[in-house]
């Protein structure tokens, strides 16, 4: 009973803002973001803690005022995948567009993948979305949702223009396979990690332990690592989809430790991005949960 009504309840919101103008929906997500901030203190808490991690020079005020700002970037984040169903190329000129596409398709022309390193920066699911809208499907590793119906439903929702979903449990192989057939997948690596399956990087200046799959695999296939978010440009009011330059891989022969050197290196690529756009990523997740040995909890 209760996964049937989460799913309506989904289902109802989804609906509800899916037939609104876009400028009203984005309003309804804003005061959902509103009402989230005041509400979830333990995020909250997360969300100040990990700006004092990240920021520890800002007067509490500035990350107070960013983390009041996520909320907000994320209430306009859901809106725009409640709407998204019903984006076209046409209709989206007036608020989406490229960034260094060119970095994206050379890297495609190689012929043997295309990794994206990606993170719950920016507006991330319609990032996926659009790309595949403008005839660029690719696939997404991500966590299956706990309720089975939201997740069938969201994931038709994602998969409407040729995207696949690749789900964590078991996408290695499917990785692989996709390289080998030239394909483009994207992965969320900003998330906490536990050993065997993650490895400690440097994050802001702490170690937070961060999965290596993708290194693993871009080092197996040969395939092309390089870093793409969509962002909210304020001042264009435009969500822009950047793609950076190809971030090379070290090759030392030292398997394990090019895998640590490389998950570095894709680590170091989305904190540039978080570093630029603050108020975009999604502070309220535990990103330094677990420690290495002998350390303390950070929360």
């Amino acid at each position: 009973m209760r996964i049937k009504l989460e799913f309506c309840a989904v289902w109802a919101l989804v609906t509800l803002l899916r037939v609104l103008p876009r400028s009203l929906a984005r309003a309804i997500g804003a005061f959902i973001g509103a009402v989230a901030w005041f509400s979830l203190s333990r995020l909250r808490r997360t969300g100040l803690r990990n700006l004092e991690l990240a920021f520890p020079a800002w007067p509490p005020a500035r990350r107070s005022a960013t983390l009041r700002e996520l909320y907000r970037n994320l209430g306009w984040h859901l809106a725009e995948f409640c709407q998204m169903s019903g984006y076209t190329r046409q209709n989206t000129q007036s608020f989406l567009r490229y960034e260094g596409l060119e970095h994206y398709l050379a890297a495609r022309e190689r012929g043997q993948g295309v990794l994206i390193v990606t993170g719950h920066l920016g507006a991330w699911e319609l990032s996926s979305y659009w790309h595949s809208l403008m005839g660029y499907p690719m696939s997404m590793v991500i966590r299956r949702l706990d309720n089975p119906l939201v997740d069938r439903f969201v994931n038709r929702i994602r998969c409407l223009h040729g995207n696949r979903v690749l789900h964590k449990d078991n996408f290695a192989r499917g990785l692989i396979a996709a390289m080998r057939n030239g394909e483009t997948v994207g992965i969320l690596m900003d998330t906490n990690m536990t050993p065997p399956q993650g490895v400690f990087v440097p994050y802001f200046g702490h170690m937070a332990c961060t999965g290596s799959g993708l290194a693993r695999v871009a080092q197996k296939t040969g395939a092309a690592v390089l870093p793409g978010f969509l962002l909210w440009e304020a001042a264009e009011k435009k969500y822009v989809l950047h793609f950076g330059p190809e971030i090379p891989l070290l090759r030392t022969g030292q398997e394990e430790a090019d895998a640590i050197a490389n998950t570095a290196s894709f680590t170091a690529a989305i904190e540039d991005y978080v570093r630029r756009y603050p108020s975009q990523w999604l502070w309220v997740h535990r990103r330094w949960k677990t420690r290495p040995a002998g350390e303390p909890s950070i929360y």
